[in-house]
């Protein structure tokens, strides 16, 4: 049994990690601060879950306040297997609002973290990044080896910061460190400033459905367990190596949004609005490289996912129907 520490640990992929290396007969501390970049009810629900299990201990802080790092040599009471560093700002449209943020937990928080394993001898990092990275024009598939240095937005820019400084501590400090590029990630409990819960929820609700642009647009969607699987599998030692994990079913908001209508049988209202210029005409992954180095293969179809997403939403309607989305 090994003892993890899970920082993001009430975020969508963070809860679903947890959950995961609880299940395969491991221990994990979960730090978070439930912050408000999003609904903090969907955050208390999934920590909730977690803090049934046996297994986990949960510590409400900021991986952005350099103090965390002797709060968590203060708390370690076996070592650390590894750091999985989920904790992140994310989204595209707020880090042009607010970019400051954006950069105290994707960049100062990656850095602390990385100093908790240099400090108290943690031999694996992973770090979360993103696909947006890639800026507008990369190839597709986008394989791993494509260029990172146009960001489009402070949110893609911060993670390669991240990145950078995890490259440093491998190159300086030898810590074996995995970087994990997620592309959009969907399912139960998902973050509901993303599309797919918004859909559902606007859909079955009878709310305006807002559409940014023509609809044509287009992205890569992996369903959350899927994501978590291939984390987990990164948590392997490597020395430094990135990994595309999901975007490997690609389709465009148009169809996003009937197949959302054929599930939840009901017919969206649309509002159109102007595209934002932050947004990327699509993204799809080159996943072969982590088919080959960690064996990881996506299992959950669209279909299937977003039925589970459908079904999950319906069952907490109580609750999910006024979860805020904007």
């Amino acid at each position: 049994m090994a003892h993890y520490l899970v920082t993001g640990a009430a975020g969508f992929i963070g809860a679903r990690v947890s959950e995961m290396l609880i299940e395969n007969g491991h221990s994990v501390v979960g730090v978070d601060n439930l912050n408000d970049a999003y609904d903090v009810r969907m955050k208390e629900y999934r920590l909730r879950k977690l803090q049934g299990l046996p297994g986990f201990v949960f510590l409400r802080d900021d991986i952005s306040d350099r103090r965390i790092i002797e709060r968590l040599s203060d708390l370690e009471q076996h070592p650390f297997e590894a750091v999985v560093n989920l904790a992140a700002r994310a989204g595209v449209r707020a880090s042009v609002d607010n970019p400051w943020v954006f950069y105290e937990t994707n960049v100062t928080g990656t850095l602390n973290m990385l100093e908790l394993c240099r400090r108290r001898g943690i031999p694996k990092f992973l770090m979360a990044s993103t696909s947006s990275i890639y800026g507008a024009n990369p190839p597709y598939p986008t394989p791993e080896s494509a260029a990172t240095d146009q960001p489009l937005q402070p949110y893609a820019a911060s993670k390669k910061a991240a990145e950078t400084l995890s490259y440093t501590y491998h190159h300086l400090h030898g810590i074996d460190i995995s970087v994990v590029r997620y592309f959009t990630v969907y399912g139960p409990a998902g973050r509901p400033d993303l599309a797919m819960f918004r859909f559902v929820q606007w859909i079955s609700e009878g709310h305006p459905l807002h559409l940014y642009g023509d609809g044509e647009q287009s992205r890569g969607f992996t369903y959350v367990d899927d994501i978590a699987r291939g984390t987990i599998a990164a948590l392997k030692p490597f020395g430094y190596e990135i990994f595309n994990l999901g975007g490997h079913e690609v389709i465009t908001v148009n169809d996003l949004i009937r197949l959302t209508e054929e599930i939840a049988g009901r017919k969206a209202k649309i509002d159109r609005q102007p595209r934002n210029p932050a947004e990327m005409d699509t993204n799809w992954a080159d996943v072969s490289k982590a088919r080959q180095m960690l064996g990881w293969q996506p299992q959950v179809g669209m279909r299937q996912g977003m039925t589970l997403l459908v079904d999950w939403y319906n069952a907490e309607r109580a609750w999910t129907s006024k979860v805020r989305t904007l």
